[in-house]
């Protein structure tokens, strides 16, 4: 089992349940899934863009992402309705976990004068938006390989029904937080 699915079950369900006085076991929010994604614009000229970002996606999900394509037609952007324009893959169940972990204890301390995420990227559902500007914080990418940089959107979807309980839940789960002096 993943060290961050044990590290839920056993610390963090319990601290989220006392602080929150649920009642049931099933109101205690979880993570239910990590989208990630990556628009490129540039795509719609040239289609090497695209396939830069769908070999990233995979090795840093391990699993085949879905290429997305445009829904309208845009003149001022020169893109066209069904023009493939980015890349995007849902993660669940330990691949979910197996990420996450990686992503709080290795990448995200690889950014340059990291000072911690953002605390006020969540949405009114308790949903964590995560902004990456290049792929080059994932050990899975070397830096020879990925020609064109890019950069990527993470959404961490979870059960919480508000921002503050969600906001605990991954303070919990060890996502390192901007702290406000």
């Amino acid at each position: 089992m993943n060290r961050l699915r044990t590290k839920y079950q056993n610390e963090v369900m319990p601290a989220l349940r006392e602080e929150f006085k649920y009642d049931n076991v099933h109101q205690i929010p979880r993570v239910t899934k990590v989208v990630i994604n990556a628009g490129v614009g540039r795509a719609a000229a040239d289609s090497k863009h695209l396939e830069v970002v769908v070999k990233t996606l995979t090795q840093i999900s391990g699993q085949a992402p879905v290429e997305t394509v445009a829904k309208n037609s845009i003149a001022g952007f020169k893109l066209r309705d069904g023009n493939k324009i980015g890349a995007m893959v849902t993660l669940r169940g330990e691949r979910m976990y197996d990420f996450l972990d990686r992503l709080v204890s290795v990448d995200l301390p690889r950014i340059r004068d990291f000072r911690g995420i953002s605390d006020t990227a969540f949405d009114g559902a308790g949903n964590y938006s995560l902004g990456i500007k290049e792929q080059a914080i994932f050990p899975e990418i070397s830096y020879e390989d990925s020609s064109n940089s890019h950069s990527l959107q993470v959404n961490i979807i979870t059960t919480a029904e508000n921002a503050a309980e969600s906001k605990k839940l991954l303070q919990l789960m060890g996502f390192p937080f901007r702290r406000n002096e």
